[in-house]
């Protein structure tokens, strides 16, 4: 069974093809309300899938420092299903580390969906994990554009069958977005963790 979880409604606004695998579903996410759900999103996880050892997820963080692997990490058994994060913080880091495409970074940016997901999928594959989650944006108060405003960021989620990128605007300073970012990213890899294991079961 998926685990309970308050959902919000979505819209999608097109598609990405990174040039492997099926095109890439973008979402444009709503402000991120109070989850029904009181218990932490990486308590969650851990409830999910240290017990049986179900499944492996990763991560890949620019924006968020390595806050996800901290919140992940912060729950004890964690070990069982992560194995770890890349913080590529730099677009070297992005390009070398990750596999990011160099035609993504010079042509839609560091900040773009489709930079956050070659990011998703290089921690999937660079980690050997079934799901990974990945963050990329602008948590200020420098480095804004007029296209691309301080609170921009991009999630993205790979599984086994697809990857899917949400767009999201964090208010707040620097402090506020990188925990809203965090945040986010784990809720959006308990969402794909849940997806990859009611696929398994329908196998």
């Amino acid at each position: 069974m998926r685990p309970t979880m308050n959902r919000v409604v979505h819209f999608v606004i097109g598609h990405i093809t990174l040039g492997r695998g099926a095109p890439v579903v973008v979402e444009s996410m709503p402000p991120l309300e109070q989850s029904a759900e009181s218990e932490a999103p990486e308590r969650r996880l851990g409830k999910l899938l240290a017990p049986e050892e179900r499944l492996t997820v990763a991560a890949a963080e620019s924006c968020s420092g390595g806050e996800v692997a901290h919140r992940i990490t912060a729950v004890a058994g964690s070990s069982a299903y992560f194995l770890g994060s890349v913080v590529a913080y730099a677009n070297s880091a992005k390009r070398d580390l990750l596999g990011v495409p160099d035609a993504v970074l010079v042509n839609e940016g560091a900040v773009s969906g489709a930079c956050a997901a070659a990011m998703a999928e290089g921690a999937r594959r660079a980690f050997g994990a079934d799901v990974a989650v990945a963050t990329t944006g602008i948590a200020g108060p420098g480095g804004a554009t007029a296209r691309k405003p301080v609170g921009l960021v991009y999630l993205a989620i790979a599984g086994p069958r697809r990857t899917v990128v949400r767009e999201h605007r964090f208010p707040g300073d620097r402090a506020a977005i990188v925990v809203a970012t965090a945040e986010a990213a784990l809720l959006l890899l308990l969402d794909g963790v849940g997806d990859a294991l009611a696929d398994r079961s329908l196998r």
